[in-house]
């Protein structure tokens, strides 16, 4: 079993406690916390009563990039995740680099983004000031950062119970709204839209829907806390993935039919549109408390996995040694845990971050294309070291091409400030890289 590359005999490492069914949720947790509940009218208004279609394509596009982190993470279960394995097929410590601290970017922004709704919720509901969801959000986060620092186990059993309140509130919408189903046309797209066809219309609202996947990447970076990672990353993975796009599917078909998806798009809380139509005896606030766990759960998950990320660059000579010590009692790498705290409670401060978030979904993308890539050298160097679980090349090749196709979508679809951002933020990782080298600190 492997340990961390900074865990040495007599050397504090972290608590090996995951099993397949905390990871399956945990990967399952990160997913819907940030993607159904936020894109589901969005999709319905690029596609209609047809958008249950856009999830089962963006199902194809997710799962190739999904398998190839899968067998990667059998193969090579590191903290460090795609910064690891693009180090090991490509031997670039400047793309390893960049890759790792753009993934904590990444991490940096959901983080704080959620932290801003989990205060704007809470204050809404007690009948606050505006001033209060700054300091609210502070909070959030100070609770969070002793939640991950306290251990993997007790961040893993918040996560556990979150994940099945966001996956119970998809079920009551499903179950409420069962009675509806087969009662519109599932293949009626906008009629403006008419006129490039189903086909087209489908895939190119996939390309929205796909968002909704994002997170399954998040598990492999707790691959040294867990029980028999070579069999349990890709049993998880695998589980979270097909779990997500079930619920999707499922909860898709039963909003366009209690709700036209003309009001579903225009709807500010889709699903909360759904539930007062299909069951008004139920109190909206349950919903909104949903979103709560919801919220709290993507912020927890992304906290946890940008820590795990810098320990492993840590371990790997990317960054500073001291970066990721663990601490004896609580087994958890509490210099990064509270590095990161410093820099969310600057980006809470600092204001608005929309824009922020929008471009490191950009940099996924890229990501993703790497990780891909990673596999492909890896599986064509003779002597390479095989996983528990193996894929035909030709998957991570294809998950290579519907990414580069998701990317070149989504610059052609924005506005110039999610790619600048983007730049932005890869020309700083450079620039620190580059510091790093001068001083000696680390990166090999």
């Amino acid at each position: 079993m492997l340990v961390a590359d900074t865990a040495s005999k007599g050397t504090p490492h972290l608590r090996r406690s995951i099993g397949t069914t905390q990871l399956a949720l945990y990967a399952l947790g990160s997913m819907v916390g940030s993607g159904i509940y936020g894109l589901i009218g969005k999709a319905a208004g690029e596609a209609g009563s047809a958008v249950w279609l856009s999830f089962l394509v963006a199902l194809v596009a997710a799962l190739l990039t999904s398998l190839s982190y899968a067998s990667l993470g059998s193969r090579y279960p590191r903290a460090g995740g795609a910064a690891y394995v693009t180090d090991r097929a490509f031997g670039l410590p400047i793309l390893s680099f960049t890759i790792g601290l753009a993934l904590v970017a990444s991490g940096l922004t959901s983080v704080a983004t959620q932290s801003k709704i989990f205060a704007a919720i809470v204050a809404d509901l007690a009948g606050w000031e505006a001033s209060s969801p700054a300091i609210i959000a502070m909070g959030f986060l100070l609770i969070l950062s002793g939640i991950v620092f306290r251990g993997i186990r007790e961040s893993m059993w918040v996560n556990v119970v979150c994940t099945l309140m966001e996956v119970s509130g998809l079920l009551l919408v499903i179950a409420s709204g069962l009675s509806y189903w087969g009662t519109v046309d599932y293949f009626e797209i906008p009629p403006a839209r008419a006129d490039v066809g189903l086909a087209v219309v489908v895939l190119q609202a996939s390309v929205l829907a796909f968002f909704a996947f994002i997170g399954f990447e998040d598990a492999v970076n707790v691959a040294e806390e867990c029980r028999d990672p070579e069999h349990t990353i890709p049993r998880g993975l695998i589980i979270a993935t097909l779990a997500a796009a079930v619920l999707y599917v499922a909860v898709s078909i039963t909003a366009v039919s209690v709700v036209p998806w003309q009001e579903l798009a225009a709807a500010p809380s889709p699903l909360t549109a759904v539930i007062q139509k299909s069951a008004p005896n139920i109190p909206a606030e349950l919903m909104t408390l949903i979103a709560l766990f919801s919220v709290a759960n993507t912020a927890l998950v992304n906290y946890v996995t940008a820590s795990r990320l810098i320990y492993g660059m840590s371990g790997q000579g990317l960054l500073p040694k001291f970066i990721g010590r663990v601490h004896a009692t609580r087994q958890t790498p509490h210099i990064a845990i509270a590095m990161l705290l410093g820099l969310l409670l600057l980006l809470v401060v600092a204001g608005q971050i929309a824009d922020l978030a929008a471009a490191t979904v950009l940099l996924l993308l890229a990501i993703f294309i790497a990780v891909n890539a990673s596999l492909v050298v890896l599986k064509r160097r003779p002597g390479e070291t095989h996983g528990r679980f193996e894929i035909p090349i030709v998957m991570p090749i294809a998950g290579i091409v519907v990414c580069s196709g998701l990317l070149v979508t989504r610059l052609a679809s924005s506005d110039w400030r999610a790619p600048a951002i983007a730049a932005a933020i890869l020309c700083a990782i450079l620039a620190l890289y580059a510091a790093l080298r001068l001083t000696n600190a680390s990166v090999r």
